[in-house]
C-alpha cells in the first residue's frame, strides 16, 4: 500500500474484557451462615424444604463435622418422625418406575396426603458420576407443594447409601410427609437393603417380555408384598393379564407370610390410570392388618435393631481403612500380593492383626 492513501480495511473497536468476578455481586455477596442444628430442627419441622435439603445433604456428606451435625439434627427430629407409611417401590429396568410412581403420586395428592419420593439412583463404577434424573422424569409431581423428591446417588456402598437414606427418612417425616416411596435402581442386592427400611414392598414386572419368572430372583419375589404388572394398556392387556395368573400361581407356591398378608398381583397402566386406585387400596389394607395385628410396630423394631448393626459394620469398616498404619501398609501388601508372595487372604489376615493390635494398645493405654 503506497503512502498517503487510506487502507479499505476498517478495525472495530473491541469491547474491554470483563471482570472475572461482578464487581457488583462481590460487594453484596455474604457467606452463607452456618445453621445450628436447633435450627435445622426449627426449619424441618416448618416444612421449609431448602433447609430440608441441606441437612439432607449433611446426611450424604462424608465430611467427619458434617456427620456430627448431621446425627445431632437427626436425634432432635426423631421423636416427630415414625408416623409415615413407608413404600418401597423396585422393579426391572424400563418397568417404568418413574412413570408409576408419578401416576399414582397424582393420586395420592388428591386425596390430601403429602408424599416424599426418595429415589436411589446408580453410580457408574468408571466416572464415579450419578444422572439424578428422576425430577425430570416426574415433571408433573415434582412442581407440586405436596410432593418432595430426592435422588441420592448409590455411590460404592449400598449398605451406605442405604443407612442414609433410611436416616433421610426421619427428616422428611418431621417435616410433615405422611407418605414415602423409596425407589431403587433395579431388581439386585439393593432391594434387600431396601426392604429392611420400608413397611410395604412393591415389586413392579413387565409383561410380554419373555419368561418372566425366570426374570427375577425368587428372594426378591418373597419379599413383595404386591406385585404389580405396568403398562397394562393398549394391545398389552392380555399379555399382562397372562402374566398376572402366572405370578398369582407362583405366589401359592411360597410359604405363609410372618404379617399375615397374602401377597397378590394386580395389572396397571400408568397412562389410563387403571389399577392405580386398586394398588393403593391394596397398600391401605395391608396397612391396616398389621396394625391391627401388631406385626407393623414388629418390623420397624427388627428394622432398628438391624441398622444399629449395619451402621456398627460400616463405622468399623470405614475406621480401617482411614487408620494411618493401615493406609500406609495396604500398597505393600497389595503388592506382595501381585508378586505371589502373600495370598489374598494372608494379607487381609495381616492387615487385620496390625489393625486389631493398635486397638489393643491404644485401649490399653
Amino acid at each position: 500500500m503506497s503512502e498517503g492513501k487510506e487502507s479499505a480495511l476498517f478495525v472495530q473497536p473491541g469491547v474491554a474484557q470483563p471482570e472475572a468476578i461482578n464487581s457488583k455481586f462481590a460487594a453484596s455477596y455474604k457467606r452463607k451462615r452456618k445453621l445450628a442444628p436447633e435450627e435445622y430442627e426449627e426449619g424441618i419441622l416448618a416444612g421449609n424444604r431448602v433447609i430440608l435439603s441441606q441437612a439432607i445433604t449433611l446426611i450424604e456428606s462424608t465430611h467427619p463435622d458434617h456427620t456430627d451435625i448431621a446425627q445431632k439434627i437427626i436425634g432432635l427430629c426423631l421423636p416427630y418422625s415414625g408416623k409415615s407409611m413407608r413404600i418401597g417401590i423396585t422393579g426391572v429396568p424400563g418397568v417404568g418406575k418413574s412413570s408409576f410412581i408419578e401416576t399414582l403420586g397424582k393420586f395420592m395428592v388428591g386425596q390430601k396426603r403429602k408424599l416424599c419420593v426418595l429415589a436411589i439412583d446408580p453410580t457408574s463404577q468408571l466416572s464415579k458420576g450419578s444422572i439424578l434424573g428422576d425430577k425430570t422424569r416426574m415433571e408433573e409431581i415434582s412442581k407440586d407443594e405436596n410432593v418432595f423428591i430426592r435422588p441420592s446417588p448409590a455411590g460404592n456402598s449400598l449398605g451406605g447409601v442405604a443407612r442414609k437414606t433410611r436416616e433421610t427418612i426421619v427428616l422428611c417425616e418431621a417435616a410433615g410427609f405422611d407418605t414415602i416411596f423409596v425407589e431403587t435402581v433395579g431388581v439386585g442386592q439393593s432391594e434387600i437393603a431396601v426392604h429392611s427400611m420400608v413397611d410395604f414392598f412393591l415389586l413392579l414386572m413387565l409383561a410380554g417380555a419373555g419368561d418372566e419368572l425366570q426374570g427375577i430372583k425368587r428372594g426378591i419375589m418373597e419379599m413383595a408384598d404386591l406385585i404389580a404388572i405396568t403398562k397394562a394398556d393398549g394391545t398389552n392387556i392380555n399379555s399382562a393379564n397372562l402374566a398376572k395368573s402366572d405370578y398369582i400361581a407362583a405366589l401359592h407356591l411360597f410359604p405363609p407370610t410372618e404379617s399375615g398378608w397374602i401377597p397378590g398381583v394386580e395389572i396397571c397402566s400408568a397412562v389410563t390410570g387403571d389399577g392405580i386406585q386398586e394398588i393403593w387400596n391394596l397398600i391401605l389394607s395391608y396397612s391396616e392388618l398389621v396394625k391391627n395385628n401388631r406385626y407393623f410396630e414388629k418390623k420397624r423394631l427388627e428394622q432398628s435393631k438391624y441398622w444399629m448393626h449395619q451402621t456398627i459394620e460400616e463405622s468399623l469398616k470405614s475406621n480401617f481403612y482411614n487408620n494411618p498404619q493401615i493406609k500406609s501398609k495396604i500398597p505393600e501388601m497389595e503388592k506382595s500380593v501381585f508378586l505371589g508372595k502373600h495370598t489374598s487372604f494372608q494379607a487381609a489376615y495381616e492387615l487385620l492383626a496390625l489393625y486389631n493390635y493398635q486397638s489393643t494398645n491404644k485401649l490399653g493405654s
